[in-house]
């Protein structure tokens, strides 16, 4: 594993400092460069957290990842640059499902000059650039996100249109078994929204683009525009041109986001 080479994979000009400068653009240029998916997920292969089979992938295989192997990755080039980060545990929609979702994300805390500022490329659809951890409203492009002070937490409320609204996170290492036993649900459990649909969500000039299933949602400054995508082929070309992508054993894939497509469509039918 060689900073050099993570440092081109997110396409970093200029020398790396331990500044807020040197944060925020790789925060930027991580998000550009590396698309937040599932898909492995969906093709049950295990996902787990040693660094080097994470760099292999996101790195040097040119996929992405989700929370646990963005941040984990960003996390270690940050420390390769000498920023001081702590590894904190989120809990997503913990006002809704209860505290035991703590560990189903993983986010980072970054001391820049003294301050402790909230880095986070593994939401999908969350934070464009590290914020102040500060309370108050966020605009960033035109997203607008807000932190909040709960009772003994902090709440970090996501843009409108994000997959999920909020996660609930204190200011604390967490033990790497917390996100363990989270990462097991999530690639396993019936119930776990990264088993029941495929995912792929990047941030890039300008847009941000966010595919469930064959539905293709992108939202920019403009407006938000949406469809459906017809066949594998248009699939292909979708995770290869606008998140970056190409992914071995997608046919079979395909074939799976399909028949799940198709009987979403059904009861929506028999409902109406």
């Amino acid at each position: 594993m060689r900073l050099d080479e993570y440092l081109r994979r997110v396409r970093f000009s200029g020398v790396a400092r331990p500044d807020l400068a040197t944060l925020r653009q790789l925060h930027r240029g991580h998000l550009a460069a590396i698309a937040y998916e599932n898909l492995d997920v969906q093709l049950g292969h295990r996902i787990g957290f040693d660094l080097e089979t994470i760099f292999d992938k996101l790195v040097n295989s040119r996929r992405g990842g989700w929370c646990f192997e963005m941040n984990t990755l960003f996390g270690w080039a940050l420390e390769q640059i000498g920023f001081r980060v702590t590894r904190i545990a989120g809990a997503v929609l913990r006002e809704q499902r209860g505290e035991h979702v703590l560990g189903n994300h993983l986010a980072l805390l970054v001391e820049v000059e003294g301050m402790p500022y909230l880095a986070d490329v593994g939401f999908g659809d969350g934070l464009i650039e590290p914020v102040p951890l500060a309370v108050g409203g966020i605009r960033q492009e035109f997203l607008d996100f807000r932190l909040e002070l709960v009772p003994g937490w902090w709440r970090f409320h996501n843009q409108p249109l994000g997959g999920a609204a909020s996660f609930d996170f204190q200011l604390r290492a967490a033990p790497l078994e917390v996100f363990e036993r989270r990462s097991h649900w999530l690639q396993t459990s019936p119930e776990s929204g990264f088993v029941q649909n495929a995912v792929c969500q990047r941030f890039d000039r300008g847009e941000l683009s966010m595919l469930r299933g064959r539905v293709l949602k992108v939202v920019a400054a403009g407006g938000v525009t949406e469809r459906t995508l017809v066949d594998l082929a248009d699939y292909r070309n979708v995770l290869e041109r606008r998140f970056g992508i190409d992914v071995p054993g997608i046919e079979r894939l395909w074939e799976k986001i399909s028949g799940r497509h198709a009987a979403w469509l059904q009861e929506q039918q028999q409902q109406q």
